[in-house]
């Protein structure tokens, strides 16, 4: 490839990364798992093979992470919810729409069997820096 080439290569993203940097930050909702003990695989497996593969494919879905509880460093966690469920959406209207939505009561639904008495906490963060 030569230089002219690249450059016009390069010219031809600005517009795209532009726009980018114009959209707002995306929002996380944080949900703090109360699991059933005897359940925890099935969870994990409910998890990378129904919830996972799900949540992808929604529109504007930015990232979702599955965290597990290693220590409590300083300041107690939340009583009995050893999983953290971080989800990333562009924008509270696209997450509200996957909420809304028959796949989402299915996968979800799946998930929530693992939990003592379907408890969870929901936190909704924008992002600000």
């Amino acid at each position: 490839m030569n230089r002219r080439n690249h450059l016009e290569d390069m010219a031809a993203t600005l517009p795209a990364a532009a726009v980018s940097a114009a959209a707002p930050p995306p929002m996380e909702l944080h949900c703090d798992l109360e699991l059933i003990p005897a359940r925890e695989k099935e969870m994990l497996e409910t998890y990378r093979k129904l919830f996972q593969p799900a949540i992808t494919k929604q529109p504007g879905f930015v990232a979702l992470r599955l965290l597990k509880l290693n220590a409590e460093k300083q300041g107690n966690a939340p009583a009995g919810c050893p999983y953290r469920l971080v989800i990333s959406f562009q924008t509270e209207e696209q997450r509200l729409a996957w909420v809304a939505s028959d796949l989402h009561q299915q996968v979800w639904g799946a998930m929530e069997n693992t939990l003592q008495g379907a408890k969870f906490s929901a936190l909704l963060y924008n992002t600000v820096g």
